[in-house]
């Protein structure tokens, strides 16, 4: 009698455990970096965005010439020991003037990088988001029920690599797109406090 309780028992447990068995996964592989670099939008956002970079890299030469100029001149000029009061404080009133605009220099290049690498976010997270619903289309075309990053894996059959599918349709989906990332939403506004009540009387 025990026996059979026992063996009723444990085929109570196997039976929702086969039944929440779930199928083979089948895996297709998308390269994202060759995806996104040599994509049409990709190659046609680079030659848009390539004026700003060069720009930057102009400015950032001159700038560095000019401060490296007048730092050497300041060194130079550098009053000595027992020098006028006069002139001990022009000069570091010279020195001052070339520290605060030498900060405005790095602000000013650091504020520009930052522009362009937000458009190349916003770049990427356009042609990311087009090439999702073409992935999901060719994982249902295909059968598969996931798709991974090619970078993850270790080995693969070059069968189960849709990069080039994906490459293919996404060109004739996302020719080109914009290089502008849109404005961050504005900040609420502050509530005004509310009037304080009249006293009583």
């Amino acid at each position: 009698m025990k026996k059979t309780l026992i063996a009723l028992a444990l085929a109570s447990v196997a039976i929702p455990a086969a039944a929440q068995q779930l199928p083979p996964a089948v895996i297709v592989l998308v390269d994202q970096n060759e995806m996104i670099d040599t994509s049409a939008a990709a190659k046609a956002a680079a030659v848009e965005l390539k004026p700003k970079a060069d720009a930057l890299q102009a400015r950032l030469n001159t700038l560095r010439t000019s401060l490296q100029a007048e730092e050497k001149t300041l060194r130079d000029t550098q009053p000595q020991q027992g020098a006028a009061p006069a002139a001990v404080q022009a000069w570091q009133a010279k020195v001052q003037d070339f520290q605060n605009r030498q900060q405005q220099a790095e602000q000013e290049v650091q504020r520009r990088q930052q522009e362009i690498e937000a458009s190349r976010q916003w770049i990427i997270k356009q042609i990311n988001d087009a090439a999702q619903p073409i992935i999901g289309q060719i994982m249902r075309e295909r059968g598969a029920t996931m798709a991974m990053d090619e970078r993850v894996t270790i080995q693969h059959t070059p069968a189960v690599d849709i990069t080039a599918d994906v490459l293919a349709r996404l060109d004739k989906a996302l020719p080109k797109v914009s290089i502008t990332p849109p404005a961050p939403p504005a900040a609420p506004a502050t509530a005004a406090p509310a009037p304080a009540a009249p006293p009583r009387k």
